[in-house]
């Protein structure tokens, strides 16, 4: 009983946090510029954190971290240092009781770009 109720703890916890960055890719830039002819197009990619559940226990911003960090660590699988953001969108989930009334609150985040190979 024990083990499970050690696990459970540990796979909330680790469900409320963001998802982690790659070392190589922290220095990705982000941009909302669509780069110039000196950039080689790579790809399109799309990162994510949260979902209807863990979304409910994962503060705001570590969902935005965590979409971002997911982001930046395909860039650089892909071999590339730029991304130009092309959408964000936030997911709401809601609920409703006859009692006590309904609510929202935000459980994912969503980003979209463009990769791009800028620097030689």
């Amino acid at each position: 009983m024990k083990l499970f109720f050690s696990m459970s703890l540990v796979a909330l916890l680790t469900a409320c946090s963001s998802v982690a960055i790659q070392p190589d890719a922290n220095g990705i830039r982000l941009t909302h510029s669509e780069p110039g002819k000196e950039c080689t197009f790579l790809g399109d990619i799309t990162g994510s954190q949260g979902d209807f559940f863990t979304g409910t226990f994962t503060s705001n911003a570590d969902l935005e971290t965590g979409a971002r960090n997911d982001l930046k660590n395909k860039a650089m699988q892909l071999g590339g240092d730029t991304i130009y953001i092309l959408t964000q969108r936030a997911g709401q989930t809601g609920h409703y009781d006859n009692d006590f009334g309904g609510g929202t609150q935000q459980t994912n985040v969503t980003l979209s770009g463009n990769v791009y190979k800028c620097q030689q």
